[in-house]
């Protein structure tokens, strides 16, 4: 830091937060949703795919049936742990790593899903909160694949990446509050 206490600019990043009055938006549903051996069907019927949270990305895995990208933050809804070691396959192919506070699309997790696309996949682990990844996902996918992630009480949401779940994803983000957050070097 400075001497006068002040954060360096180089140790801060762009992020978007979500106002208030977005949060209806984002809570809305954007594909089919389906719960317990249905869900596994579909799942297992995926072409290319990524997953964003721990549960769906370890189900995944556990089906056989590996996303290109799994995003997890080792905290589930229920607050039921899932052993890191349920990862491995992911981690094999690559792992990467960023901060994103609770309530923010940083810079870097956006940077690092695109990263992870273009590299082949692997796994991205969030200090923080991995919710909003699913709309970095969508954003760096290839039309013709499919975001995976899970709805509390309710099961696991299939959106497929096309020209209009891109462009709804890009107007989510527009809507968004850019900020200055720390990187947390």
């Amino acid at each position: 830091m400075p001497p006068d206490g002040t954060r360096s600019g180089s140790s801060d990043e762009t992020a978007w937060a979500v106002p208030r009055t977005l949060r209806p938006a984002l809570a809305e549903k954007y594909g089919p949703v389906y719960a317990g051996s249905e869900a596994d069907r579909h799942l297992l019927d995926l072409g290319l795919f990524a997953a964003c949270g721990d549960r769906v990305t370890a189900r995944a895995l556990e089906l056989g049936h590996p996303p290109l990208v799994g995003i997890v933050d080792y905290k589930t809804q229920r607050n039921e742990s899932i052993p890191r070691d349920a990862f491995r396959a992911l981690e094999a192919v690559c792992v990467v790593r960023v901060r994103n506070p609770p309530g923010f699309l940083t810079g870097s997790l956006r940077n690092a899903v695109r990263d992870l696309v273009a590299a082949g996949g692997g796994l991205l682990e969030v200090d923080g909160e991995e919710d909003l990844g699913s709309l970095a996902l969508v954003e760096s996918l290839p039309a013709g694949a499919t975001v995976i992630y899970g709805i509390p009480g309710e099961g696991v949401s299939f959106v497929r990446v096309d020209a209009a779940a891109k462009d709804h994803v890009r107007h989510l983000i527009a809507q968004m509050e850019p900020r200055r957050v720390s990187r947390g070097d």
